[in-house]
């Protein structure tokens, strides 16, 4: 982490940072009232982590299976000789119901989470694939973690080289 990051993480950061990222709509007089800064205080400390990038944006969590995606994969693809890893990831990102593309290590160049509206649906996207790798694909059947803050503690387990088993 930078000087300037590190400082606008301090304690009151953290915890600014924490409340934001379980609800993203509270209003800043309410930031304020749980994390005891006046309500300019609060708006001044998220402007600076915005310019600063730690905060990238504000998003809505939407609930695919109301909107006729329930089918959720996963698809690995090994890489294809002769493609190179970017330009897979880059054209797999392409494709409609691709929804997070990432560039990985190991015997996989690209692991791909995408939606579909059934299993024909899924069907038919894994032979799209086919152009651009191997794939093996693994459907989610539920998702128990449903969504995750980060906090400080993440960061001092890892600066410590802390046992991530205690």
């Amino acid at each position: 982490m930078t000087l300037e990051i590190e400082k606008l993480l301090d304690g009151t950061g953290w915890l600014l940072l924490q409340e934001l990222q379980q609800n993203a709509r509270i209003s800043y007089s309410e930031l304020g009232q749980r994390i005891g800064l006046s309500a300019p205080a609060v708006a001044d400390r998220i402007r600076k982590m915005e310019e600063a990038g730690v905060i990238t944006g504000y998003r809505v969590e939407v609930d695919m299976s109301k909107l006729g995606l329930p089918v959720i994969a996963i698809i690995r693809l090994s890489s294809v000789a002769g493609q190179s890893c970017n330009v897979v990831a880059h054209r797999v990102s392409e494709i409609p119901e691709v929804f997070e593309c990432y560039r990985v290590t190991g015997s996989d160049s690209v692991v791909v989470k995408v939606f579909a509206t059934s299993v024909a649906h899924l069907e038919r996207i894994i032979d799209q694939l086919t152009l651009y790798g191997l794939p093996t694909t693994s459907v989610v059947l539920s998702r128990p973690m449903q969504r995750y803050t980060v906090t400080q503690a993440i960061i001092e387990r890892g600066e410590a080289g802390a046992d991530i088993s205690s």
